[in-house]
């Protein structure tokens, strides 16, 4: 009985639970598109990491710090036996970080030098869903160049170079040494790694080997994907992909309070629209709610009717958030949003065509905390009606 009243007052209503569901709709709409941004943009990061740089893991040297220019020059010395053996069996690859300067254009500019075999096919730093050729192997059979260089499009913008052009490189050797040559960009990498982009070169860890007169030395070694720790890795100190993003979890966690403020300013909008027209339906509705009571109808079933008219919006909603806005959603999903700029040059990881993600869980999160929201602020007003007695309401005089 209560659900056919309930389902004629919502008809009767027309407009007013057209606007209710709508903007609930609306509300919950954003927030499925907001967080699933979010949700794009922390996936997008984590795999593009892994894809372009980490593999399954990597063996460092105990002295290695990337975060510490300074630590390099000490944080090389022969590979293991153990991960030498994966290198062999094309499991892994070594490589070779070090400071160096560069002189582009008379212009001196500070660089992480890192050394790596042009033959790995572990990682692609222009990401795995690429069709071009991975481009350390551009650094191969380039024996009449003295020094070749491989870089990123936001290093080649910041130095002010192109494919062909070359430049002077200056680093310390082992012997605390400064030495001097000519290298040569062979090729301009477009990755949306900024890690490996911005103050960084590249060359043949055999090459940065013999300029720092250190061979068959390395500064850590990446490990394929799938591939077991090793149980003895000498004095290297192993690290797994989740240390290894570990800062991107960082960025991600201060991040968060955030998102959760946007979250809660939405579901606070979807709330008070609902708590307002639910106030305003009780004020309106005065003389058929004394009506029911005359008629019997209890006080406890009258403050369910109005809490499962607000049940109902939310369910009117879900289903209007899924015709009208999912197809925008899938769209979404599937095509990506273009940003408008390249947020690597501001230290961040995000594609340059953003796709949602939108998880199981936090469909089923948002639905569930939106459908409680909306019973709660549905049930909240309604309880003034337990307080009214029948004949103010016949009269249209509701107290509380």
């Amino acid at each position: 009985m209560l659900f056919k009243i309930a389902i004629k007052n919502l008809i009767g209503a027309r407009l007013r639970t057209f606007l209710n569901v709508f903007v609930t709709s609306i509300s919950f709409f954003v927030i499925l598109f907001i967080s699933g941004m979010y949700d794009g943009m922390r996936q997008y990061a984590k795999q593009t990491t892994i894809d372009t740089e980490i593999a399954g893991g990597s063996y460092w040297h105990p002295n290695y710090d990337p975060l510490d220019p300074m630590s390099f020059e000490e944080s090389h010395s022969p590979i293991p036996d153990n991960v030498k053996n994966l290198i062999d069996s094309k499991e892994a690859f070594p490589i070779l970080v070090s400071q160096a300067s560069i002189y582009p254009n008379g212009r001196m500019m500070p660089v992480i030098m890192k050394g790596i075999s042009p033959e790995q096919s572990i990682i692609n730093m222009e990401g795995n869903n690429t069709d071009k050729v991975n481009p350390t192997k551009m650094l191969a059979n380039q024996d009449e160049i003295e020094i070749p260089v491989l870089i990123g499009s936001g290093m080649a913008e910041k130095a002010q170079l192109k494919e062909g052009d070359t430049f002077t490189i200056r680093w310390l050797d082992s012997e605390k040494t400064y030495d001097a040559m000519e290298g040569t960009v062979i090729h301009i990498m477009n990755t949306e790694n900024f890690k490996l982009d911005i103050g960084t070169i590249w060359i043949p860890i055999k090459t940065a080997q013999s300029m720092l007169e250190i061979e068959d030395e390395a500064t850590y070694v990446t490990y394929n994907k799938n591939i077991e720790q090793l149980k003895n890795s000498g004095d290297w100190l192993h690290r797994d992909v989740n240390y290894l993003i570990s800062d991107i979890e960082a960025a991600i966690e201060a991040d968060k309070p955030g998102n959760q403020i946007l979250f809660m300013i939405l579901l606070s909008l979807t709330a008070m629209g609902i708590f307002n027209a639910q106030v305003l339906s009780i004020f309106r509705r005065g003389r058929e709610i004394g009506t029911l009571m005359a008629l019997g109808m209890t006080r406890s079933r009258v403050v369910g009717l109005f809490t499962l008219e607000g049940a109902l919006n939310s369910f009117l909603a879900t289903a209007m958030t899924v015709i009208v806005f999912g197809p925008i959603l899938w769209y979404f999903g599937e095509k990506g949003i273009p940003l408008p700029m390249n947020y690597s040059e501001m230290g961040l990881m995000i594609a340059k065509r953003l796709i949602p993600v939108y998880s199981v869980g936090l469909i089923l999160t948002t639905t569930i905390l939106i459908a409680i929201i909306v019973l709660l602020v549905s049930y909240l007003p309604s309880r003034k009606i337990s307080k009214m007695k029948p004949t103010d309401a016949l009269r249209g005089k509701i107290t509380a």
